[in-house]
């Protein structure tokens, strides 16, 4: 025994030790990977940082992005030397002294990482002076090395300068995205910032250009500052205060709402939270009153005792705990269903709208505005009489096929797919119907056996010798678009129809700022517009084919849509020829005469790709009548 006992001591090979700290410099680049995720991030930290220090007016400077350029400017209190030099160490703060502070927190920092993270990755210049001192500071820090310190002259209050970001780590700079979208971050956080501070002032410069001025005034003041003025005559006072929670601010009328978020904002203790539970509270305040899949504007603050919430969950601090979310959660809806109810906030009825559009799914359909409501645009301008095709025979029709979606996956749906098959289909369908003629007078088939029709307004059945087509509308309709203005946007402009009377549109700065980066293009698609200085464009023409749906409100549409496209990376181009097809295709619930659905699905199927809408869904699927035979167990 003893033998083996030695024998396995001395197979042990001999072990040094491995745990070792790590080096300053990679552990705040490990840090940095939490708190500095992209520009957006050090706008964030650098703007919160001038509100705890007191500033009253705080100018953002951006170049290219952010990615090269971020400045924060403010008059705040400033720093002594020895703090400027201690600001960039790790876990350095004034904020809190000892753990017990974590749940008394009325700053927007207090962990101490966020200038050290910063400079751990970029090349920063501080600028600092307190009132009461002559000479200011100057520090240069790169990779966490301090370059230079030294005294300047600078005026009261702080200036940091963050260039090169990731300059020293090349593939996080690879993975920030295009300058569009990392602008739209930024955009994001500056406008948080100035949303939670309307008593202060704030400016935003990209690239020399000024995008936002912000003067101090009250909170309705900024609210429509940055949302646009269409929101003044839109916003519900919130006032609503309790022994726990004191709930304030506005809420949009049901009569104004998006497709889309970016006009959501929580604030808690004036810091902006990201919160599916308390959305959730707001849209049951709206229930009834909103079109289903739409988002009411709001933006509310709550103000709490610091000892009932935890901010220390996410290194963003945008995420926070309740002691009692359910509480929270029912004031923050009473709240809001009062506020409602107390300014007469009720439906009202449309008596001019169509029977056949009340098969769009909403809760209330005489609550959409008439830009929300189905209308003719492009190139299809449906009859408004009444068509036998939609007798009650057909009702059952969407409940028989309401498996299709599986089946679509058997359809092609990519940019690659065969256009021979497209070909053949296209004669296929034209076979079937060339023993018909057309009557001049009554625009419909003279025969009515094999004549195309519709399915509650969104569907189009087409005959085929070897069964029949059923073709989705819109998705048809967006995918004929979408080429034809892809093809505007790269060979010849669309028509344009002028104007007798220009309109005025005033857009928010943000997308203000947005449409005079993509005129260009905008204007090849068939408007006509010139900027008019601040916010404000002049639209003198619209496309020629253009109909139904007006001006205004198709632009902020498109708009909206190109943010919520510019994560694709899809390319300026491509991005809007997509926006624009989708916002005005033909919509779901819109009655087509025999000649217009003939049209569409010819014009589907001149297509390059008319398998699939731009964005990925079906146009059409196949159904053959040896599929149908087995479905009745023949």
């Amino acid at each position: 025994m003893s033998c083996k006992q030695t024998k396995t001591t001395d197979a042990l090979p001999t072990m040094t030790d491995v745990i070792q700290l790590l080096p300053d410099n990679v552990a705040n680049q490990i840090a940095a990977g939490e708190v500095v995720q992209r520009p957006s991030s050090v706008v964030k930290e650098l703007m919160e940082n001038a509100i705890d220090a007191g500033a009253t007016q705080i100018k953002l400077i951006v170049r290219d992005a952010g990615k090269n350029l971020i400045q924060v400017i403010d008059n705040g209190c400033g720093m002594s030397e020895t703090d400027a030099r201690m600001s960039f160490e790790r876990h350095a703060t004034s904020k809190i002294r000892e753990a017990k502070d974590l749940f008394a927190i009325n700053t927007m920092g207090f962990r101490g990482e966020a200038l050290a993270s910063i400079a751990a990755v970029a090349q920063v210049e501080m600028r600092t002076r307190r009132a009461t001192d002559e000479l200011g500071v100057r520090l240069v820090v790169e990779s966490s090395s301090v370059k230079t310190q030294e005294a300047c002259q600078c005026p009261p209050g702080t200036s940091i300068s963050v260039k090169n970001l990731f300059f020293n780590v090349p593939a996080r700079r690879n993975f920030l995205k295009s300058d569009p979208v990392e602008m739209r971050h930024i955009l994001d956080e500056f406008q948080r910032v100035a949303m939670a501070n309307p008593d202060l002032f704030f400016s935003l410069h990209h690239n020399d250009q000024e995008i936002f001025h912000l003067p101090p005034g009250n909170l309705r003041q900024r609210v429509v500052k940055i949302f646009g003025e269409i929101v003044n005559k839109k916003l519900v006072p919130v006032q609503q205060e309790t022994d726990i929670l004191k709930i304030s601010g506005f809420v949009g009328k049901p009569d104004y709402f998006k497709k889309a978020r970016g006009e959501q904002l929580f604030f808690v203790n004036k810091r902006f939270i990201k919160s599916n539970y308390l959305h959730h509270a707001v849209a049951s305040a709206y229930e009834d009153l909103l079109p289903s899949d739409t988002f009411p504007l709001y933006v509310l603050f709550l103000d709490i005792d610091p000892m009932r919430i935890d901010i220390n969950v996410h290194p963003t601090k945008q995420e926070i705990k309740f002691d009692d979310e359910k509480l929270v959660y029912n004031y923050l809806k009473v709240s809001v269903r009062h506020a409602l109810g107390s300014h007469n906030v009720t439906p009202t009825l449309d008596f001019e709208q169509e029977p056949a559009f009340q098969a769009t799914p909403t809760r209330i359909p005489s609550l959409r505005p008439e830009a929300e409501r189905p209308a003719s645009v492009g190139e299809y301008r449906p009859r408004r009489d009444n068509d036998p095709r939609h007798d009650d025979n057909l009702r059952h029709w969407q409940r028989l096929y309401e498996g299709l979606e599986t089946v679509e996956k058997n359809a092609p749906a990519t940019e690659n797919s065969d256009v021979e098959t497209a070909s053949a289909l296209n004669f296929e369908i034209r076979s079937s119907a060339e023993n018909f003629t057309m009557d001049d007078d009554a625009g419909s088939f003279s025969k009515g056996q094999k004549e195309p029709y519709q399915i509650h307004g969104q569907y189009i059945v087409s005959h085929l010798k070897s069964g029949f087509l059923l073709i989705d509308q819109q998705a048809a309709s967006e995918r004929i678009l979408y080429e034809r203005y892809l093809d505007a946007l790269g060979n010849q402009p669309v028509a344009t129809q002028k104007m007798l009377f220009p309109k005025t549109l005033e857009l928010p700065a943000a997308d203000a700022a947005l449409l005079c980066d993509i005129l260009d293009e905008v204007n090849r698609l068939g408007f006509e517009i010139a900027a008019f200085g601040g916010n404000a464009f002049i639209i003198h023409g619209t496309p020629a084919d253009l109909s139904g749906i007006s001006e205004e409100s198709l632009l902020e549409k498109v708009l909206a849509q190109y943010k919520d496209n510019l994560e694709l990376e899809l390319g300026t181009q491509d991005n809007l020829a997509r926006s624009m097809a989708r916002n005005a295709a033909l919509r779901r619930g819109q009655p087509l005469t025999v000649s217009e659905m003939q049209d569409l699905i010819d014009r589907l199927f001149a297509c390059a790709v008319p398998f699939s809408s731009p964005s990925g869904r079906s146009c059409f699927i196949t159904f053959e009548l040896e599929e149908l035979q087995k479905r009745f167990g023949g």
